[in-house]
């Protein structure tokens, strides 16, 4: 079964994305948004083990959604999104295939 890495442990009940994989998170406190360089080598240690079947859980500062989907795509040259829809709390599968853009 694949892993959902959640960009940041938050609140919100996650639950529903099991369905897409085992729940991991690449944060779990408080983060600042204006350290990027941190974030990235944060991500980038834990990203560096991933597989091309993984998924990105989209929450939190934009910021790391960003730099997680550049990492995953840098090493992969694809992007699996769940996104979350509001109005049933499910999430929707998005898989992007980036391996022919220049």
């Amino acid at each position: 079964m694949p892993t959902v890495y959640i960009i940041n442990k938050a609140v919100h009940d996650f639950s529903a994305a099991t369905t897409f994989g085992e729940l991991h998170y690449l944060t779990h406190k408080p983060i600042n948004r204006y350290a990027t360089n941190k974030i990235f080598r944060h991500f980038h240690n834990v990203l560096d083990k991933s597989n091309p079947e993984v998924y990105l859980l989209i929450t939190s500062l934009n910021v790391m959604n960003i730099i997680a989907a550049s990492i995953f795509v840098l090493k992969h040259k694809k992007l699996n999104l769940l996104i979350h829809k509001t109005d049933n709390n499910t999430y929707v599968e998005r898989r992007l295939d980036l391996s022919d853009i220049h």
